[in-house]
């Protein structure tokens, strides 16, 4: 029995297909299923059936249309209410897929009816597939279902996870879907790029904290905000996705971008933030294309808002528009590959500085008029924040952009990549700001000292 796992860092989060050479099994496949055929097609394998550890709420899945258009069966939560019909299974059901099994476990705490499912090769329990469960050094969270239910799903988590600990052997290999980057983790993930269920037994924060009220006292007090667009993600997957369509998106010339800035529509500069800032088109909002552009973007855009996308090259945008289609945003409204220089020279064009936190300290020791402006999030602004500093997290930005001081506004965050699209957001709001790109980390306590709020 072999694992190959599927990365996709865009949401930090893994697939896996495990095959015995002729006969394979995937488990939480994301939309762009294409990947998925190519492995298969690559290493001769049938799909012989589709697994998911529960109804997701970071992605929309590829599962339904991998299932239809290869025949495979596809297996839920037996208990879970869907539009539409699957195989549905229970705790302790057993599944042959060729030479290999997979056995079901219900294990609830990141969703009430999230299951795991253990494979065994003949002659042990090789991997266990743990979803949004057990993870590497922590668990999901259990809050993003409803915020009544957080405390019992936070008591079950600590369960289930003593549940995987009693029945699994020591060696047995850990293969969750969420901890790499993902909202969906309650907390530190370790750094891990493996784990077994020995090791997460010596280290996991469920099994390491054992008592279970004061589990729930710290998981809880842990979590911080999440993408709003999570909201949209279950109900979609409730009702059984469309395909997926990767093609290019229309062309659009000067003057319809101009027209789309205008209106209020989003179009959004995938460039690095050096290059925005130096110049760009003005209303333009830049996300900087990485492995986490289309969380952000999603977190922050009215859920329905046409987008469309300005990149150097068409790959940059074909990149962007995968990412896209994972969290439901099907279609970008157009594209325009080769940046502003593609925008002939009637569009405005706006530029602001850039600077590190050695550039801010010479700045308030000149008692120059500045506003500083966090962006970070709760749980890291009470980590430690500079003194004087204004906090409002970059997924309420727009929502308070009243509360931001008059002035220059000197714009950070942990690395700079969150407070360069506070930047844009406020350069598009006819704000003057200058973006502080610097690691908080590493370079901000050399030159303040950090304010730790009480409490």
């Amino acid at each position: 029995m072999q694992i190959i796992t599927i990365e996709t860092p865009s949401l930090g989060d893994r697939s896996y297909l495990v095959h015995d050479g002729t006969v394979a099994a995937v488990i939480d496949p994301q939309r762009d299923i294409d990947r998925v055929l190519d492995l298969l097609e690559e290493h001769e394998l049938e799909l012989s059936a589709v697994f998911e550890t529960h109804v997701h709420n970071d992605y929309v899945t590829g599962g339904y249309e991998l299932a239809r258009r290869t025949g495979a069966s596809y297996h839920l939560n037996a208990a879970d209410e869907l539009d539409f019909e699957v195989s549905g299974v229970r705790d302790g059901d057993e599944l042959a897929i060729g030479s290999f099994t997979i056995r079901v476990l219900h294990t609830p705490g990141h969703t009430p009816t999230h299951l795991s499912y253990v494979a065994n090769d003949g002659e042990r329990d090789v991997a266990v597939f743990s979803g949004g469960s057990l993870l590497y050094g922590s668990v999901g969270r259990t809050d993003l279902v409803t915020s009544s239910l957080t405390e019992e799903l936070t008591r079950a988590q600590h369960r289930t996870a003593h549940r995987l600990a009693t029945e699994l052997a020591d060696d047995v290999e850990l293969r969750p879907t969420h901890g790499f980057g993902s909202f969906c983790s309650s907390g530190d993930t370790a750094g891990r790029e493996t784990s077994t269920i020995g090791t997460e037994r010596r280290d996991n924060q469920a099994y390491t904290i054992e008592d279970e009220d004061e589990f729930v006292r710290i998981l809880v007090a842990g979590l911080d905000a999440y993408p709003t667009y999570y909201a949209h993600m279950a109900p979609r997957n409730r009702q059984g996705p469309a395909d997926v369509d990767l093609s290019p998106a229309e062309l659009v010339d000067t003057s319809e971008l101009l027209r789309r800035i205008h209106t209020g529509e989003w179009v959004v500069d995938l460039r690095n933030r050096t290059a925005f800032a130096k110049e760009h088109l003005t209303g333009t909002i830049n996300i900087e294309l990485a492995d986490n552009s289309s969380t952000y973007l999603g977190w922050l855009i009215s859920w329905g808002t046409p987008v469309t996308l300005l990149a150097d090259t068409a790959e940059e945008i074909a990149d962007m528009q995968r990412q896209l289609v994972r969290i439901g945003i099907d279609r970008p409204a157009g594209q325009l590959p080769g940046g502003p220089d593609a925008v002939d020279g009637s569009a405005d064009r706006g530029s602001y500085d850039t600077t590190d936190f050695a550039g801010l300290r010479e700045a308030v020791d000149g008692r120059d008029a500045r506003v500083i402006l966090d962006t970070r999030r709760r749980l890291e602004w009470e980590d430690g924040h500079l003194p004087d500093a204004v906090h409002v997290p970059l997924h309420e930005l727009e929502a308070r952009l009243d509360e931001v001081p008059d002035g220059e506004i000197w714009v950070h965050c942990a690395s700079g990549y969150r407070s360069s699209i506070a930047a844009s957001l406020l350069t598009r709001a006819g704000r003057d700001v200058v973006l502080v790109d610097d690691d908080f980390d590493e370079n901000a306590a050399r030159h303040f000292d950090l304010v730790v709020p009480e409490g």
